[in-house]
This record gives structure tokens, C-alpha cells and sequence, in this order.
């Protein structure tokens, strides 16, 4: 007897599997509009990189968005969220010689409440 939610288990897979790794569509889903969400999944997580990465941005200029849907595309977000994507990423333009040496820490982007100086609580 087949197990229901064994086989819903195995739906899912697939269909996580054809939206970030590229993998081919399950049945019954419209290929189209599964490439599509893939590709908004792909900006998501470029959008996230920018943030974590200003200076992957900057050193790709006008070639950031295709160079990361190049990385991204039937890859997986690596475990460790966006810093570990933005890492990897990083890695992998280095790999192909995009990329200068890495910084030891790369610049982060400053929040307008961390520049400002504290208010005397006390009066």
C-alpha cells in the first residue's frame, strides 16, 4: 500500500528540486510558469547578496544580475542563509577570475541608527 504522505513528501521534493536546482519539472506542473517562479526565487536571493555583498556589487557593476543568475541557476542556497550564499558566491566569481583576493572583511553596509550618537537617556 502506497503511503500518502511518503508520496506527497516526494511531490515536494521534486517540485523544490525543479525551482532551485534546476532539476525537470514533476508532472502536472506547467514547465513555464515553473521557470518563471524559479527565476524570481533567483532575484530574491541576488537582492539578499547585494546586501550581504555591497562590494560584489560594485566590483560586477551592470554584470552582477547575470553573473549571479550564471551562479544560482540549478544552485541550491547553500546552508548558512544569504551570508553563506554571498560567500559562495564571492568564491565562486574568484574561481573564475571576476573577482580580485578576498577582503578580510568584506564592507557591510552601515545602518543610519548605528552613525548617530547616542542620546543622553537621563534627562
Amino acid at each position: 500500500m502506497d503511503d500518502p504522505r511518503a508520496r506527497l513528501a516526494d511531490q515536494q521534493r521534486a517540485l523544490l528540486s525543479a525551482l532551485v536546482a534546476g532539476a525537470a519539472p514533476p508532472e502536472g506542473f506547467d514547465a513555464e510558469r515553473l521557470r518563471i517562479q524559479a527565476g524570481s526565487l533567483i532575484a530574491k536571493r541576488r537582492g539578499l547578496v547585494a546586501v550581504a555583498r555591497p562590494d560584489v556589487v560594485e566590483a560586477l557593476g551592470n554584470a552582477f544580475a547575470r553573473e549571479f543568475h550564471a551562479y544560482a541557476s540549478g544552485r541550491p542556497k547553500p546552508q548558512g542563509g544569504s551570508r553563506a550564499d554571498a560567500a559562495a558566491f564571492a568564491g565562486w566569481l574568484r574561481d573564475r577570475g571576476l573577482l580580485g583576493a578576498p577582503d578580510l572583511e568584506p564592507r557591510q553596509k552601515r545602518h543610519w541608527w548605528r552613525l548617530t550618537p547616542k542620546r543622553d537617556q537621563s534627562r
